[in-house]
Order: C-alpha cells, then structure tokens, then sequence
C-alpha cells in the first residue's frame, strides 16, 4: 500500500438485488482490469459466500481474521488484508463467520455505518475500493452503500432483471435521502451479452432509453473462459486476457477511470 498517496480512493459498491447476475464476476474482474491500468485497487468480500475472497487465489477456510473482525472492531483493515496472488489487488476477505456479523451488528450504534468508520483509515492507500455485496438488501449491503460514492449495477438484459432494478434503484434514493449524501448511481453494466437474442437486443435499447449515459458503453459478453476463471482461483483477464470477455472488463475498467475523471471535473 503505497502511504504518500494525498488522493481519497473512490469507493463503489457492485451490487444488485438479482443472485446470479455476474455480480462477484465483474468485482474480480474490474479490479484486475484497473490493476492492470496501474491503479491500486482494494476489493472488500461483504458476501458471506466469500466468492470475490476464492475468485482471487485466495482460501477462505484458511483466514486467521477476515471482514467479520473488521466490522464489528475486533481487527483494522491493514491487519486484515490480502494481497490477492493472481489479480494484483488487496482483498478484504470473507467466509461463512461474516453471516455473524448480521446479529453482531444490530446492537452496535451507527451499526449501518462500520464499513465506512474502517475504510477511513485506508482510503489514502488506494485508488479504487470496490464492495462486492451481497444479493439481498442486508445490514451488509446497507453498510457497504453507507461507505460508498456510488453503485455500478451488473445486470443481464432480460426482462426479470427490469423488475429487479427498479427496486434497486429506489433503494439506492433512500440511501442517498437517509444515510449516505454521496451516495449515486454511477452506471449500468450489461454483463453476459448475447447480440443474437432478440429480447436481449430489445432489454439493452431499453436500458439506454431509460438510463441514457448511466448505462456503460462497454458491453460484456457472454464468455465461458470467465466462467471458468474462477476455478482456477483467478480473475477471467489473468486467466485468458485474450478472451473476448477479458478483453471488454479491460474496457470497462477504462471507462470507469473516464467517468470518475468526469465526476471530479
């Protein structure tokens, strides 16, 4: 971690209300993506399941402290974090033992805000810090939204994951009313393409008629070798950076360091 940075890190939540959406997916791969593009990243695991945590080389049966001490001040993040061997990037880890933290939490005062209180203490280190939340709108999702400057939404462009994101939308206003000012929606990801579907073509016109620019140029297709990355332990642009999925996360990271240019502008 690199201690003369003057510059907060942005800090965006990938989330989405829908399970199995490319989700944790596009969290390895964005921050390998950005890594690659010579920015510090660090990746938080607020899911239980502790997919980003695997996903990036990473074992969580073998954590000695991971995001559950973290949020309920029993640890620091600097005394928790991994460096992920395969991505490049910091992980904040989590396994089973942060379902915990649900209970845990609930009798602390300013409970929705841990996350936030813990980051503030490495926001220097970094460029980006990205929260991989979980599916259901939790008190672990609420206090990833709590710390973060905005949300990227991965969604699959098919009719149910309308529904869903008009939900998720409306949560992201309340945060923004109630909790957390900074709070925005940065944009929309359309994650496992299909251009040969008809609805798909049709959901994705859509999104970019309702959205306008809030839906990201890059378009991130349908691709078995990211599927199969994370088996391996490693994000899909270390697996096979020539793959066509790889590639598009690059791009994406690309146009995430462009739209946070245009925000501080």
């Amino acid at each position: 971690m690199n201690t003369n940075a003057t510059i907060k890190a942005r800090v965006f939540c990938i989330a989405n209300q829908k399970g199995g959406v490319g989700k944790t997916t596009t969290a390895i791969n964005l921050a390998a993506g950005l890594v690659q593009l010579k920015q510090r990243v660090l990746l938080i695991d607020l899911d239980p399941q502790g997919n980003s945590t695997m996903g990036s080389g990473i074992d969580k049966s073998a954590l000695a402290h991971n995001l559950y001490q973290v949020l309920i001040s029993e640890a620091t993040i600097a005394e928790v974090v991994v460096a992920s061997p395969t991505g490049g990037y910091d992980v904040l880890p989590s396994n089973r033992e942060l379902s915990g933290a649900e209970i845990d939490l609930v009798g602390m005062d300013a409970r929705e805000l841990q996350l936030r209180y813990a980051l503030a203490k490495v926001e220097l280190h970094y460029d980006f810090v990205l929260i991989d939340c979980p599916p259901t709108l939790s008190l672990l999702t609420l206090n990833g939204l709590a710390a973060a400057h905005g949300v990227i939404i991965p969604m699959q462009c098919e009719y149910f994951a309308l529904e869903g994101l008009s939900d998720l939308v409306n949560t992201i206003k309340r945060v923004h009313r109630n909790i957390n000012p900074e709070l925005s929606l940065i944009g929309l990801l359309r994650v496992m393409y299909d251009p040969r579907v008809t609805l798909q073509q049709q959901v994705s016109a859509q999104l970019e008629t309702h959205f306008g620019d809030k839906v990201f140029k890059t378009v991130v297709p349908r691709n078995v070798r990211l599927a199969e990355a994370p088996s391996h332990g490693m994000p899909g642009v270390v697996y096979d950076p020539g793959s066509r999925g790889a590639q598009a996360y690059i791009a994406f990271g690309a146009e995430v360091i462009e739209r946070v240019r245009a925000i501080k502008t």
